[in-house]
């Protein structure tokens, strides 16, 4: 997929996206793990009074925030207690092939590799330990809703 004119790596339109927050059975070893394996900085911290895990942190993988804590009681569960999950966190990232070589290395789970897709962008899809599915991506190229549809259309979608 080429283009003319430069795109930028990270669509505009998902810079502010809505903001996931994350529920494990370990925040402190997720927080570690997604600095290892996704580049994420860790840009606060509120551990539970008197111990027993986070309450609630933030981190940054590429320009993307993420919220995350530890289980507890109430509304909130972690993909191992429903034996799966429903929700996919999307990243627009500079270069989804290295992070995929760094995520693997670090203990994710590749289940799709990095291949360019009808939409414009190059994609992967890998698990991370807690459950947590995550598609990353690179914006190739910009394209009309028409030439989407077609490429859908060739592509037997």
């Amino acid at each position: 997929m080429t283009t003319h004119e430069a795109v930028q790596t990270v669509p505009e339109r998902y810079r502010t996206a809505v903001v996931p927050h994350i529920m494990v059975a370990d925040a402190a070893a997720a927080i570690d793990f997604y600095g290892r394996a996704f580049g994420a900085v860790e840009e606060f911290r509120l551990d539970r009074p008197g111990g027993g895990g986070v309450l609630h942190a933030e981190i940054r993988i590429a320009d993307a925030v993420l919220m995350i804590g530890d289980t507890s009681d109430g509304p909130f569960s972690a993909p191992p207690e429903l034996g799966g999950t429903s929700v996919a966190l999307h990243v627009f990232v500079p270069d989804v092939d290295a992070l995929v070589r760094g995520a693997v290395a670090a203990g994710a789970e590749l289940l799709q590799e990095p291949a360019d897709q009808f939409h414009g962008d190059r994609t992967a899809i890998l698990r991370d330990p807690s459950g947590h599915l995550w598609v990353f991506l690179t914006h190739l190229e910009d394209l009309s809703g028409e030439q989407l549809e077609g490429r859908l259309s060739r592509a037997g979608g």
